[in-house]
């Protein structure tokens, strides 16, 4: 190879070599978006005070008892009572606690006469 290709040669290595490490962070990048794993971040909320026990055991760490008891102790007013009201270990509570809401019943509004 003459010295006159030199100059090009290089050009091109560095060219190969930029087109492959941006594909490399493009890759990464994508890899460890918070988008990157779309069925898990899209999580459906659960209602304590609705829920069927199939429902309530769908959530990691319900099994059969859990959700008899959270079953058994409704109404709830709010989602933290499962745990101030001792239906769940304060640690489940905490992994749960995005994935639970707590519906109240919507009251009738008294008519005038």
């Amino acid at each position: 190879m003459s010295i006159r290709w030199l100059p090009l040669a290089v050009s091109a290595a560095f060219a190969l070599l930029g087109t492959h490490s941006s594909q490399a962070a493009e890759k990464a990048k994508a890899a460890t978006s918070p988008h990157a794993s779309a069925p898990s971040a899209v999580l459906k909320l659960v209602d304590i005070n609705s829920a069927s026990r199939t429902e309530l055991k769908q959530l990691p760490g319900i099994g059969d008892a859990e959700a008899d008891r959270i079953i058994g102790a409704r109404p709830y007013p709010s989602k933290a009572k499962l745990v101030a009201e001792k239906v769940l270990p304060h640690e489940s509570y905490l992994m749960l606690k995005s994935r639970l809401i707590a519906t109240q019943p919507s009251q009738a509004r008294k008519s005038k006469p």
